[in-house]
């Protein structure tokens, strides 16, 4: 499959380009240059769009959860990263390497990558690191530079003249490297380093990077090529010299690393054809009722370009037009318009009458939001239920037979519940631990309540481990639970849990108050609904958020 070339920007756009998506496109660009988070003025000033375009830009990528509005500012939200999945799940290699990746990182005890070529660059689109005080900073999505990388070489040996004077057009017009944000500032290599480069990768079928992205940072890659289905990948070890030298890295790990790609090849080649998918719910009708409401405010023609990304996926790698416009609902004319927009701008590619989406769809948010955690994930969907219903509302997980607060949205009233963000309380007494506690396999739960100190925290404190257990299968059967002064005197609190995209709950969000201000019945028929309504909603984002990346929950 031939590189997608990164477009210079003076190339005139077609006559049927839509500019608005061109413009919200530019918007969310800037965005993830600016690590996630810019304010309306600086997004005016590094786009160079009307204050007024901006502002209904963010509206309506507000609209669709792909932003979120902070007074000021506009910050990029987990749900856009349903564009980078559909790439992600297209091309099908993090879900049918991932885990061998993941396995060999583990064997070798060095981070490993998957990168696929991108033009004069490369993306990484699965990462598995180790955990070290120096460790890899790569984030999926990110691009860096062909010529400054271990897979670079490997994918130049195949570029065409064309290829290669587009790459030499880029480094004369940027010797710098500026078009890079995640890559370390410093000048590139000389051109006929990274040609020698290539020629050796070619001829060795391997290639290594000596410090080139930044001092002390050495990989060894080689390619993992799949089905015409499938692009090729480069399978990456990334060390530190304070543990090898390159050639050291080479001599040790080279002849793993090429078992590792033929054994990942053979999978690739044995893999089934991904299954038809279902077609995705159709959103033109969402987005003309959008408009309706918000009238002007609400760019209908952006809303539906970005949509049209959202077709590709599962065993929909390559669509044509009448599948793009049955998969969103568009009309043929409204899908085609945005494939000439999207594929202008790069973002897809078309070969015949099938249409693909490229790497550069994760450059739309990826990179910064991959490194999202479920606090983050979690906090403004606290801080709204909080507003809603006056009282603090905290997310917490379970650290041995402890609950840990890791995000709270905390109300302001003269007697409130004082608890930050750390704080730990025995699991047993807590609503936040007995709905973790509930959802534990029956020799995990055992194990916890073998090692637990039941103590009396409060005068009603269960402190038998025989009608914790009974509590705790109340909770099983009720899906929430309610503690009512067994942590504290005054102190009543319910709990639902947050559950994972396997079903299980590994974070619970509960809503705490003194009992003198709710009845037990005025908790579960006011508050209950409201509590699960804000734990679907993280819930939807933290799925999209770990589908191809993971989100760290403490």
């Amino acid at each position: 499959m031939p590189p997608t070339r990164n477009l210079p920007p003076e190339t005139p756009a077609p006559a049927e380009a839509v500019a608005p998506l061109m413009r919200g496109i530019t918007v969310l660009r800037r965005l993830t240059d600016g690590d996630g988070t810019m304010s309306l003025s600086a997004l005016e000033r590094a786009t160079g769009l009307a204050r007024s375009t901006v502002d209904r830009v963010a509206t309506t990528l507000a609209r669709m959860g792909y932003v979120r509005l902070d007074g000021r500012d506009v910050t990029l939200a987990p749900p856009l990263m349903e564009l980078g999945n559909a790439y992600l799940a297209s091309i099908r290699l993090p879900a049918l390497l991932g885990e061998r990746a993941d396995a060999l990182a583990d064997e070798l005890d060095e981070s490993v990558s998957l990168a696929v070529s991108d033009g004069d660059g490369i993306r990484f689109i699965h990462q598995a690191t180790r955990r070290r005080a120096m460790s890899l900073s790569f984030r999926i999505g990110d691009l860096l530079p062909a010529e400054r990388t271990a897979p670079g070489p490997l994918f130049a040996a195949g570029w065409d003249s064309d290829s290669w004077a587009a790459w030499r057009e880029r480094r004369a017009g940027d010797p710098e490297g500026g078009r890079f944000p995640s890559v370390p500032h410093r000048p590139l290599p000389a051109a006929e380093r990274f040609e020698d480069r290539v020629a050796r990768a070619r001829t060795e079928r391997w290639a290594l990077d000596d410090q080139l992205i930044e001092p002390g940072l050495v990989a060894l890659a080689v390619l993992v090529r799949g089905p015409a289905t499938v692009p090729t990948c480069a399978l990456s070890v990334v060390s530190h010299t304070s543990r090898h030298t390159a050639r050291e890295l080479r001599d040790s790990l080279l002849p793993r690393l090429r078992t590792a790609a033929q054994e990942m090849e053979r999978h690739l080649h044995d893999a089934p054809p991904a299954p038809a998918a279902a077609a995705p719910e159709a959103l033109a009708s969402w987005t003309g009722a959008s408009k309706q409401e918000l009238g002007r405010e609400f760019i209908e023609s952006l809303a539906r370009g970005l949509t049209v990304l959202t077709a590709f996926g599962d065993g929909g790698d390559h669509l044509t037009l009448s599948g793009v416009a049955q998969a969103t609902g568009l009309s043929r004319a409204s899908a085609r318009r945005a494939l000439i927009t999207l594929e202008h701008l790069g973002y897809a590619a078309s070969e015949g009458r099938h249409h693909r989406l490229t790497p550069r769809v994760l450059g739309l948010g990826y990179p910064p939001l991959s490194r999202t955690t479920l606090a983050q994930i979690a906090q403004p969907h606290l801080a709204a239920l909080a507003g809603r219903i006056g009282d603090s509302v905290s997310l917490a997980v379970l650290a041995d037979d402890s609950v840990q607060y890791v995000a709270r949205a905390a109300t302001h009233s003269i007697m409130n519940v004082n608890i930050t963000v750390g704080t730990r309380f025995p699991a047993y007494a807590t609503s936040l631990g007995r709905v973790l506690l509930a959802d534990l396999p029956a020799a995990d739960l055992a194990a916890v309540l073998a090692r637990t100190e039941f103590r009396p925290l409060a005068e009603h404190t269960l402190t038998r481990r025989g009608a914790l257990e009974a509590a705790l299968d109340r909770v099983r059967e009720q899906g929430h639970a309610l503690v009512d002064e067994e942590l504290e005197a005054g102190l009543r609190s319910i709990a639902v849990p947050v559950r994972d995209r396997t079903g299980g709950a590994v974070a619970s969000i509960n809503v705490a108050m003194h009992s003198g201000s709710r009845t037990i019945e005025e908790c579960e028929e006011q508050v209950l609904p409201q509590l699960r309504a804000t734990a679907g909603g993280i819930e939807a984002e933290l799925h999209t958020a770990a589908r191809f990346a993971r989100v760290a929950v403490a």
